[in-house]
């Protein structure tokens, strides 16, 4: 279980950073921060952990538990499907991270932050690999940005829902590669990806009509 021994070796405000969705087909990849004014509360610190090792439910019990705790200040940062395409996921996902620090009410001295590439930040910064199953504030970042993504995606979902995306959030199932594969690729769908762009070079392919079938 998380704990709070990498907040406490660093002085002044720290920030936990973490993303999620670089690996869905669609949608945008999104990133939070969280910095812990006084400490975790016995009762939220209970809650929190990887957010990949909690159930959906369990992910927005903290995450509600998160939003009335009145020393966690939380901010969302997300890079869209355009940015993505111009950008790369990797770049995106630092972009992610780096508009969430930005967003929070006080720039933190300290960023720690999940996994082993930094983004781009004006604070020291210090990567923790599997940081969201070892620190408090990364494990919270995580449940923040997963179910904010998660609800994003649902909302889409409203809109398109060929997809799935309300069960899926726009990952590769095989639910969602026969959705694209039935009704082609949306707006919301990642172009820059492999898979996606070779869905739309085959329905480019298969829109163009030989001119001598056509009766050249």
């Amino acid at each position: 279980m998380p704990d709070y021994s990498y907040e406490s070796q660093h002085a002044g405000r720290v920030a936990g950073i973490d993303e999620v969705g670089r690996g869905p087909l669609a949608g945008p990849v999104m990133a939070a921060a969280v910095v812990f004014t006084a400490g975790v509360p016995p009762d939220v610190a209970v809650l929190l952990n990887d957010s990949k090792k909690l159930t959906a439910a369990q992910r927005d019990a903290a995450y509600a538990a998160l939003l009335v705790c009145p020393n966690a200040e939380i901010a969302v940062g997300a890079a869209s499907v355009a940015e993505i395409a111009r950008l790369n996921i990797l770049h995106a996902a630092m972009l992610a991270m780096a508009r969430a620090v930005m967003r929070l009410p006080t720039p933190p001295d300290v960023a720690l932050v999940d996994g082993n590439r930094p983004p781009p930040l004006t604070c020291a910064i210090r990567c923790v690999v599997g940081g969201d199953a070892l620190c408090l504030s990364i494990a919270a970042a995580s449940i923040v940005a997963k179910v904010v993504r998660d609800r994003t995606m649902a909302r889409l979902s409203a809109r398109f829902p060929h997809y799935g995306w309300d069960q899926n959030a726009g990952y590769a199932t095989g639910a969602h590669r026969r959705a694209v594969q039935l009704h082609g690729p949306s707006v919301h769908h990642r172009a820059a990806f492999r898979t996606v762009r070779e869905w739309l070079e085959a329905a480019e392919a298969e829109s163009v009509v030989d001119p001598c079938l056509a009766g050249c």
